[in-house]
This record gives structure tokens, C-alpha cells and sequence, in this order.
């Protein structure tokens, strides 16, 4: 590969640190770039950046790369985390790390680092970029760690981002990435990974969301119209979810132990007109199965959508591949047909599509059947 100057995203944890480690030993110019994103209660301790950019920092004077501290906060706020509440205030689950990928980390920071002279940009994300020699497109893969791979959150890339774009880790195995970094005494070796939401960190949801959204209580209500409790407001509940309902002893009079009554609950629609929680009992209750879906706001990384055919989808992040037909509609809608039932299709999340291990893009989730 013919050395080029190549901007890191150095978030602070391992796997930015192993890129940019990476890239550097193969005799590109590397400079590194720390996006700060959030600002609300940063010195909280759910979101501390300032401890992320030491740890970027010490990466940085250990790799022997300059580093620089940008802030995006404005950006943030007003393309993905404004929408990110308009979608829970509509009764949705959105994704914000799809949408952060998209609008921040691969457009305003891509932007930035074009100004600073580069020639690419790369990440630490798992999932790798091949062009097509027969198409002349850019392929969006999956990276080679099955455990790690991170394609699912990168699906609305389109060809100018991921032409601009490397992913050297995602042809590593998280273990060898753990390796590299101990082995060249980087400091952050051992630095866990974060599970929280995209720059605001990991932190009690329902508690952060409550200051940004007014609570609205309403009864929570089962199959059979029995009221089981009261909910704070259908913002705060996700289909599928079992934690934090309130109403884990509920149980039919006089069932005995072991007997489906006693089957946790889950939440299975959501009635905004009525501001009613439906929840059913089991997690295979049919109200929590869905054999089709349809998403709109479709993003493809060709540039123009697949053709109908069968495909392999996931329609939430942590989910193996499931068998799918897809029927492309009009105004980047789309369908989505199961052989398999899928459990708690949740609106607001990405459906997205693939092609063995090339990821085609994908929708956000309308609803489901």
C-alpha cells in the first residue's frame, strides 16, 4: 500500500490505539483526532471524556503521533441526538450508534480530517472495506471476529465515506487485538470495552431520559385487557424487554408453581394513542413474533438497493443472520419476509441486509406482522 497520511479516531480504548499501531507500522503518516461529542454532565460519572483523552493522549505519546482534541458536541446534538429523542418521544427504539456512525463519525469527522490534508481516515471498528474489481464499488464487510463484528452499526456508509475509509482491526480477532496492544505497551491494553450509548456513556437509561422527556403514566394491560400496573411512560419501554416492569409477582390466583403463569413478562406493543403497555407472559408468546416487517428511510452502500431475492438480515444488533426475502418498495421503503419467526421486531431499529459477508444496507423498522 502506498504510504498516506491517515487520521485516527483515538477514542481512548484498544481497539482506535491498535489501528492507529497499525497503520503507523506500516509506514504511514498518522496523526490522531479525539472527537468530543457530548457535553451535558460530563464530569459525571456516566460520561467522563476528559479521562478518555488522557487515555487517547497517552496512546498517542506512546506511538510517537500527534494528537488533536476536536469538539462535535454541537453537531452531536443537533443531527443524531435530537432525532434520537424525537424517535422515543414517537413511541420508537432508535439506534443512536447507526445514526452517530453516520452523521458524526463518518461525516463531520471525515470532513475535519479531509481539511487537515488526509488522505483516508480509519477507525476501530470491526468491519472491513473491499472494492469490488468487477463493479468498481466499495463493499461494506463484516469483520472477521464473529463476536465483535460491527458492520450492523456502520450499514448506512455510502460509497464516498467507506472510499475514504479503513477498518485494520476488522481483520483481527478481539484477542489479537488485546495482544497487540499488551505486547507493545500501549496503556490502555486492558481498558474495558464500552457498552454505553455513543458518547454519552453507559449510565441508568430511564433516569437520563427522564430529563429530556416528560413522564406519562398509563396501565400496563395483558392479553386479556387485565390492568397489571402502571407504567412511567412509553418512552421508557422497548419491545421485548423484561427488566424494570414492576409487575414480576403478578401471577393468576391459585397457579401452581412451574405453570405458565408464573412465565416472566414482556412487553409486547406499545398503544400510544391510549398510552397503554401490552405485555404477555413467555418469552415465545406470539404477539412477541413477527414472520415479515417493513422499513423506510433506506440506506444502501451500492448506492442503489438490491434486488428482490433472498438475503440473510439481522433486525437487531445482537442476533444472528436470519433467512429473509426482500421486495424493494417506492421512496426507500422496503419488506422483509421471514421463513423463521423473529422474536420483539422493535420500530425504530435498523433492519439490515446481507449478502453472505458483504452488508448491503439496510432500513429503519415501521412495523412488524
Amino acid at each position: 500500500m502506498r504510504k498516506q497520511r491517515i487520521v485516527v479516531g483515538l477514542s481512548g480504548g484498544v481497539d482506535s490505539a491498535v489501528t492507529a499501531h497499525l497503520l503507523k507500522a506500516q509506514g504511514h503518516e498518522v496523526v490522531g483526532i479525539f472527537m468530543k461529542n457530548w457535553e451535558d454532565d460530563d464530569d459525571s460519572e456516566y460520561c467522563a471524556s476528559n479521562i478518555d483523552f488522557i487515555d487517547a493522549a497517552s496512546v498517542a505519546d506512546v506511538l510517537g503521533i500527534e494528537i488533536e482534541h476536536v469538539n462535535f458536541a454541537a453537531d452531536y446534538k443537533d443531527r443524531v441526538f435530537a432525532e434520537f429523542l424525537r424517535e422515543y418521544q414517537a413511541g420508537r427504539t432508535p439506534n443512536p450508534d447507526v445514526l452517530c456512525n453516520a452523521e458524526i463519525k463518518f461525516k463531520a469527522f471525515l470532513d475535519h480530517a479531509m481539511r487537515l490534508g488526509a488522505e483516508k481516515i480509519a477507525t476501530g471498528h470491526y468491519a472491513r472495506v473491499r472494492l469490488n474489481e468487477d463493479t468498481g464499488r466499495h463493499e461494506l464487510l463484516k469483520g472477521l471476529d464473529p463476536a465483535k463484528d460491527q458492520s450492523y452499526f456502520l450499514h448506512r456508509l455510502n460509497q464516498a465515506q467507506l472510499s475514504k475509509t479503513l477498518f485494520p482491526v476488522g481483520e483481527l480477532h478481539k484477542t489479537e487485538v488485546r495482544r497487540i496492544a499488551d505486547d507493545i505497551g500501549l496503556p490502555n491494553a486492558k481498558k474495558k470495552d464500552s457498552t454505553g450509548i455513543c458518547f454519552i456513556g453507559e449510565r441508568p437509561f430511564r433516569d437520563f431520559l427522564n430529563r429530556y422527556i416528560s413522564k406519562a403514566p398509563g396501565p400496563i394491560k395483558d392479553e386479556r385487557g387485565r390492568t397489571l400496573g402502571e407504567h412511567q411512560g412509553l418512552s421508557f419501554y422497548t419491545l421485548g424487554q423484561r427488566q424494570g416492569l414492576g409487575i414480576g409477582g403478578v401471577k393468576e390466583r391459585g397457579a401452581q408453581r412451574g405453570a405458565g403463569d408464573h412465565s416472566p413478562w414482556f412487553v409486547a406493543r406499545k398503544d400510544m394513542e391510549k398510552n397503554t403497555l401490552w405485555v404477555v407472559q413467555g418469552h415465545d408468546h406470539p404477539w412477541l413474533l413477527s414472520q415479515s416487517l417493513t422499513a423506510d428511510d433506506a440506506s444502501w452502500v451500492a448506492g442503489t438497493a438490491p434486488v428482490a431475492g433472498g438475503y440473510a438480515a439481522k433486525s437487531r444488533y445482537r442476533q444472528t443472520d436470519a433467512a429473509c426475502r426482500l421486495a424493494a418498495g417506492a421512496n426507500g421503503a422496503f419488506a422483509l419476509d421471514f421463513p423463521a419467526a423473529q422474536w420483539a421486531v422493535t420500530p425504530g431499529q435498523s433492519a439490515v441486509l446481507y449478502d453472505g459477508e458483504v452488508c448491503l444496507g439496510g432500513g429503519v423498522i415501521a412495523s412488524s406482522a
